[in-house]
């Protein structure tokens, strides 16, 4: 999805959380937006705040009892950086500790993503779907074989 409305990014914020457990991850799932806790107000931060709390109703629906901490609008430094977090949000009991980032559009996440691999030098796998009857993933036209073995890997995960 594009630009998914509040529904469709508490439904991505879930299943991701589902996804982030079965690979043995820590569930802390942030809602990214550029503005944290209400730092700023605009129709853009109304989606992240609305889908933050309709993914909270829906956790206690799919995954009653997993550890899992969902929190937003985080901006992204307030979401993996706990110094940064106890001045940006000190009620949180997820900011600074984010290991899942659920990005508001297709365009934020694709951009940080490449940004993280490209000049990170980080391992970033994907894009991997979610929510799906079987696992299908996908490589982008620039990957590596390194690349094409992790998204394999995944997918197999996935399918168990």
């Amino acid at each position: 999805v594009e630009n998914p409305d509040a529904n469709q990014l508490a439904q991505i914020a879930v299943q991701s959380a589902k996804t982030a457990l079965q690979f043995g991850i820590s569930a802390n799932v942030a809602l990214l937006s550029y503005s944290t806790k209400g730092s700023a107000s605009s129709p853009l931060v109304d989606k992240v705040i609305e889908a933050t709390a309709k993914a909270q109703e829906l956790l206690k629906l799919r995954l009653p009892n997993a550890p899992v901490k969902l929190d937003g609008e985080l901006q992204v430094d307030a979401a993996i950086v706990p110094s940064v977090a106890k001045s940006k949000a000190p009620q949180s009991e997820l900011a600074g500790t984010a290991r899942v980032l659920i990005f508001p559009d297709l365009n934020a996440g694709n951009m940080a993503y490449k940004l993280v691999q490209r000049l990170g030098g980080a391992e970033a796998y994907g894009p991997v779907l979610q929510g799906l009857k079987k696992p299908v993933n996908d490589l982008s036209r620039g990957c590596s074989a390194e690349d094409i073995v992790g998204v394999t890997a995944i997918t197999v995960v996935q399918s168990l």
